[in-house]
């Protein structure tokens, strides 16, 4: 029996692209193995990103071909920069293709080699409609759509993903119930852009929660990334829906800059004054809400004045957590052509706002010291313990827990990344 392995890069979106692919392979009458050693095949799920993230996927794929792996290369590299696929490989798939893993393998045996890349023109499938492979666990990753809105002069994945497909709502909440049924305890809503779910189809992401919340059982659901131009048009009613005790206290809304003119060339669409006022709409009505935002150091015009005003921007902010990006020029993006900032200047100010986030971070999480939360547990944590998420998505380190279940837990310590606490 042929013996397969996926191995899986980046996002949540493509960790259950994984799993779709792993329940066909698995239909197919393909062995899944849980090593690269033991496998005759490994797919390698890509990543495209950033400039760094490519060169990895360049250096996996190589090595595992090296060591005499057979390789199927998917994910969003293939689309991003062909030129990076290694030609030894035994096959390509397009994001939109996946549906075919098992095909590949296939004629991969019989040495022929199965290449579709398609565009999101050419070729479009409903994953929901696809299997998927259960594993044990406590959280579900559900996609709700594929593709954005947007036209960022900055990214390749759209090129890969395309424009908006939102999922039927009816497959969605199926899916949430499927997952609920089996024992997961929390669903995450994964997509290029949340905020702009349903606009293609007359619904939206608030109107999708609302069905989800009512759904009868004790579970949580983490929304993914929303961007803060489609999340504006409809905010006091998402505002509403993020309200029900089974949502996560969780916002995830990059920003990018904190100035008008670089967000104007990076093609966002929004200022910082809306970016802020959802902010201050949310924190109003949502106490104790867990701020996460990406920000991009050193794109292509930012002057100094700029990027003081992105500093000040996270003064006055004050997220909790802010994943910050050294920008990277992509193959066939706008900004790519413009001119670059020196290295050394992008790498500073990366820095400087890297200690920044990490002060603004301990002074929040110092303030959880001494106070009881619930806490879903997770399992056995990474830097020990046992670990889990507050009812706002914090990661918390605690004593004891049984995966699934909803503890009382009294904070006694706080990092920057982190909370350590005791069962209460």
């Amino acid at each position: 029996m042929v013996r397969v392995h996926v191995e899986t890069y980046g996002c949540t979106r493509n960790r259950a692209d994984a799993e779709m692919m792993e329940a066909i392979l698995l239909r197919a009458g393909y062995e899944l193995v849980e090593t690269p050693e033991s496998a005759d095949y490994v797919v390698v799920n890509t990543c495209a990103v950033k400039d760094p993230t490519e060169k990895h996927m360049r250096e996996r794929i190589k090595e595992l071909l090296d060591s005499g792996k057979k390789v199927i290369a998917t994910g969003c590299l293939v689309h991003v920069n062909p030129g990076a696929i290694d030609p030894r490989v035994s096959g390509i798939l397009g994001v939109k293709s996946i549906d075919r893993i098992a095909e590949a393998i296939s004629v991969a045996e019989r040495g022929g080699k199965l290449i579709s890349v398609e565009g999101w023109r050419e070729r479009s499938i409903d994953k929901l409609e696809l299997p998927r492979l259960w594993k044990n666990g406590v959280a579900f990753v559900v996609p709700i759509s594929e593709g954005c809105l947007n036209a960022c002069t900055y990214c390749a994945t759209r090129f890969a993903r395309g424009v908006l497909k939102s999922y039927k709502p009816e497959l969605v909440v199926r899916w949430v119930k499927e997952a609920l049924a089996r024992g997961y305890k929390e669903i995450q809503l994964s997509s290029e852009d949340t905020g702009c779910y349903g606009f293609d189809i007359g619904t939206n992401l608030a109107k999708l929660l609302d069905e989800i919340t009512a759904i009868e059982g004790d579970f949580r659901v983490r929304v993914g990334m929303m961007n803060p131009n489609h999340a504006i048009k409809f905010l006091d009613e998402l505002v509403e829906a993020y309200r029900d005790e089974k949502v996560y206290k969780f916002l995830h809304l990059p920003v990018q800059s904190g100035d008008d003119e670089v967000l104007r060339r990076m093609g966002r669409t929004y200022t910082v004054e809306e970016f802020e006022e959802i902010v201050r709409t949310f924190r109003r009505r949502i106490p104790h809400l867990n701020l996460n935002t990406d920000i991009i150091v050193g794109f292509p015009g930012e002057t100094e004045e700029a990027f003081q005003n992105t500093a000040e921007l996270v003064k006055r902010v004050r997220p909790d957590k802010i994943n910050v990006s050294r920008y990277s020029p992509r193959p066939g993006t706008v900004a790519a052509r413009w001119k670059q900032l020196p290295g050394w200047k992008v790498k500073e100010r990366s820095r400087l706002l890297h200690r920044l986030r990490l002060q603004i971070a301990y002074e929040i999480n110092r303030t959880y010291v001494g106070k009881t939360v619930e806490v879903l547990v997770h399992g056995e944590g990474k830097k020990g313990g046992i670990e889990g998420r507050t009812s706002n998505y914090k990661d918390i380190i605690f004593d004891s827990g049984r995966p699934g279940e909803f503890l009382e837990v009294k904070v006694d310590w706080a990092g920057s990344t982190y909370l350590r606490g005791t069962v209460a």
